[in-house]
């Protein structure tokens, strides 16, 4: 029976995917709340029928007692006692049987899979923002909001049907009760009811910037402290220890205040509920109990203002919260919003054809971009490489080696200009099969938190056992995995390596990440200082793997230490974003110009570190 209800929603069904969100709080919430249409409708209708059973219940309550004061037990079972059972055999059937229906479309049906529809939708449209787009932010507040987006919907949900819309049918039903009972009973639970609202919607109108406010200082607390721990080898290295800490509790504060104002407001909430709840019992019971003395109602009528005013009593500080608790949080989820309906905008063309490979020739026509500045980046490039050429990248931190890079794997778009693979216009072939044809080794290899074995096959998921030892073993990396063992006694190929590779050597994650692209064999090679955290020996085992690792593709390798780009088919020297010197390594000498200055002066030590 659960589990006809938690799959009456799939919450990972096929959905159309938006690049621009809704960026207003209520269709933002119902693009997320669209296949549960139907199942809302349902639960709205129960809810309801519940709460008219519940004010009916305290409306048969006063029948109750009239008819046990209008004879002798006898006379009572012979006149009503039909009735009675009638009235039981509902509270045993029916009744539960509403209640379960409504609880489970709520609790199995709609409370698992609308946080997980959120989670899920949120997750991949963060995923498909762009490289830069995750530079401009804190790794840690995007998960955050990530994490505490989908919740916050679960609850803004709930409490409309378990609470909003059950406490609505109840006020239009007590009113209704009342009004049957004496007329005149109505107008203290109106006024009442109008104070209240009043009181509902200050608090509605304080506490949604309040809880925005909250959440979003936590979210800066998690940014802070998952960047120190990301960090924490410069930490400990520069002894920054309490430096992170008064780091980390400047957020901690921020987001004490926070809170504390959004709980001041609790408790005005609190205090003036009590004294309108007074008002209320008092109103409604000493008028009811007066119309009895005056002999215009029975004792029925006094029962049920009584069991009527307590129960509202009791419901209003429920319904408070309910309210307060759901604007809070929309407060969250108006914050996370600020990072998952961003729009995606590094998108592929709507006619965007995957990247057909033929010869891999790479060319660059008035390649310009800037970041969005006046200057750095790369400054009207124009340049070919042919297909199986290698390519030596040099120039100072700076000079735009790095920019281009990330323009041929568009991580960015440029600002001007086209990148063209095999006569493809990049901007008009798909990301996903861009990519699949670079490999890239980078100078911080850094690895997946998960095993060996999966950061390897990262380069190719559906690679074979033997064909990722064979990858491993080309990069001199096979001997040192078969001795790894993690914490949980996980050994070898199947020992995680912690957050960014952590638990290995800067040496150990080199060969990891050559071992990935080796295995993903790919006709694109970018090299960027692929060999600067090896020692000698092992680097000239692998050079020899590299070596042959080229054979046959188009190769664009970044080098501080010229001694390894020497042999490269052609040298490019970049300055200030553009190219100066172009040639082979005998060629560049022999002009004397710059090239030939870094070499004279490196005397095969290193040129300097790329920003």
């Amino acid at each position: 029976m659960f589990r006809f209800f938690e799959n009456l929603v799939d919450p990972y069904a096929t959905y159309p995917q938006n690049d621009t969100p809704p960026t207003r709080l209520f269709p933002f919430l119902i693009d997320y709340m669209r296949p549960f249409r139907r199942v809302f409708w349902i639960t709205g209708a129960l809810s309801v029928i519940v709460a008219v059973v519940e004010i009916w219940l305290l409306g048969y309550l006063g029948r109750l007692v009239n008819i046990l004061s209008e004879g002798t037990p006898a006379q009572v079972w012979i006149q009503s006692g039909t009735e009675l059972v009638l009235v039981a055999i509902f509270l045993l059937t029916l009744r539960p049987m509403t209640q379960a229906l409504h609880t489970m479309l709520l609790n199995q049906t709609i409370m698992p899979n609308i946080g997980t529809i959120a989670r899920w939708r949120g997750h991949r449209h963060v995923l498909r923002q762009s490289v830069g787009w995750f530079e401009d932010d804190f790794a840690g507040r995007i998960a955050n909001r990530i994490v505490q987006t989908p919740p916050a919907v679960g609850e803004v949900v709930f409490q409309v049907f378990d609470a909003l819309t059950f406490s609505f049918a109840y006020i239009i039903g007590a009113l209704i009760l009342l009004g049957d009972a004496d007329p005149r009973l109505i107008l203290p639970l109106l006024i009442w009811g109008v104070l209240y609202g009043f009181l509902i919607h200050w608090v509605v109108r304080k506490i949604t910037p309040a809880s925005e406010a909250s959440s979003d200082a936590r979210s800066q607390f998690t940014g802070r402290v998952v960047d120190s721990y990301t960090n924490i080898h410069s930490v400990k290295m520069f002894a920054h220890h309490d430096r992170e800490v008064d780091y980390a509790k400047d957020a901690i504060e921020y987001a004490r205040r926070t809170f504390q104002h959004e709980m001041r407001l609790y408790t005005i909430m609190d205090v003036s509920l009590s004294l309108l709840n007074g008002f209320l019992i008092v109103g409604v019971v000493a008028w009811a109990i007066s119309l009895w003395v005056g002999g215009t109602a029975d004792v029925g009528v006094v029962a049920v203002a009584t069991a009527l005013t307590l129960r509202m009593n009791g419901m209003s500080g429920w319904i408070m919260w309910a309210v307060s608790n759901f604007y809070r949080n929309l407060g969250v989820v108006a914050e996370g919003m600020q990072t998952i309906a961003q729009p995606v905008t590094l998108v592929d063309d709507a006619d965007a054809k995957p990247l057909v490979m033929q010869n891999g020739v790479v060319t660059l026509r008035d390649l310009s971009h800037h970041y969005g500045k006046q200057s750095g980046g790369l400054d009207h490039i124009n340049l070919s490489i042919e297909a199986g050429q290698k390519v030596g990248l040099v120039g100072q931190s700076g000079a735009g080696k790095s920019t281009l890079v990330k323009l041929i794997l568009r991580f960015y778009d440029a600002e001007q200009g086209a990148i063209v693979i095999d006569g493809q216009p990049i901007q008009n072939v798909t990301q996903d099969s861009l990519r699949s044809a670079i490999g890239m080794v980078q100078q911080d290899s850094a690895l997946l938190h998960r095993s060996v074995r999966e950061n390897i096959m990262y380069g190719d998921p559906t690679a074979t056992e033997d064909q990722t030892i064979a990858a491993a073993q080309k990069a001199e990396a096979h001997d040192f995995i078969l001795d790894l063992e993690d914490s949980e006694g996980n050994i070898g190929y199947d020992a995680r390596v912690g957050e960014r590779g952590v638990k290995l050597s800067g040496g150990q994650r080199q060969r990891i990440a050559l071992a990935r692209v080796i295995l993903k064999d790919p006709p694109i090679l970018i090299l960027d200082e692929a060999t600067s955290a090896l020692d000698s020996e092992v680097e000239a085992a692998i050079q020899q793997t590299l070596h042959k690792m080229m054979e046959g593709k188009t190769v664009i390798a970044i080098a501080h230490r010229l001694s390894t780009i020497a042999q490269m088919d052609r040298i490019i020297v970049m300055e200030q974003g553009r190219v100066i010197e172009d040639g082979t390594h005998d060629s560049l000498l022999a002009e004397g110009g710059k090239y030939a200055q870094f070499w004279a002066r490196q005397s095969g030590g290193f040129l300097g570190q790329d920003g």
